[in-house]
């Protein structure tokens, strides 16, 4: 069975992105779980895809569950659709939303079709990550100790340190007097 490879890019940082092989007869239920899961996301809030075109307009929408809103088409469901039966262009693109108070928003394209599925793998799979993923709930969200072992490794309260994390070390000289400035040029000279 072919696997279909989607590259899913953080709309605010496109050298953020993920990509996942995924199995054509599986559905936006297992893409999204996955985005979610690539992305270190929870699975506490609503989301939805939309079909796009090569602009990023969005299409037809693929919803997680069933709601009252009105849309101009009837929407599809997330575990009742299968991938291939909304892709419908060799460069298909979809714009995935995720909690809509927040409106995390992802830009989802096809990069690539594998003839032959790998049997060592359960897809959908994450098989390529870059990027530091977005923290979900703010900086200290779901990184925890990540980011304090950035803080230590950064720390610019070191000692040494003025007030705005410059070394007071090796600075320009405040006091220097207008002759030293000639002296300076005939040292360059002896340098070459």
């Amino acid at each position: 069975m072919p696997v279909l490879k989607f590259r899913v890019y953080w709309e605010e940082d496109e050298s953020v992105y993920r990509d996942i092989a995924i199995k054509p007869n599986q559905t936006f239920l297992h893409l999204h779980q996955s985005i979610l899961q690539a992305f270190e996301f929870d699975t506490k809030h609503k989301a939805t895809f939309f079909r796009s075109n090569d602009n990023w307009q969005r299409g037809r929408e693929i919803i997680l569950e069933k709601d009252s809103t009105p849309r101009k088409a009837e929407p599809l469901l997330m575990a009742d659709t299968a991938i291939a039966a909304a892709v419908k262009d060799p460069n298909q693109k979809f714009i995935y939303l995720y909690d809509f108070a927040k409106s995390w928003t992802f830009l989802v394209e096809l990069i690539g079709i594998s003839k032959e599925e790998n049997t060592k793998i359960t897809y959908p799979f994450c098989v390529r990550k870059e990027g530091l993923a977005p923290s979900q709930y703010g900086t200290k969200g779901l990184i925890g100790d990540k980011l304090v072992e950035m803080e230590e490794k950064y720390d610019l309260n070191k000692e040494g340190m003025g007030e705005d994390g410059f070394s007071e070390e090796g600075g320009e000289d405040e006091e220097s007097g207008g002759d030293d400035g000639e002296e300076a040029a005939g040292e360059d000279e002896n340098i070459y």
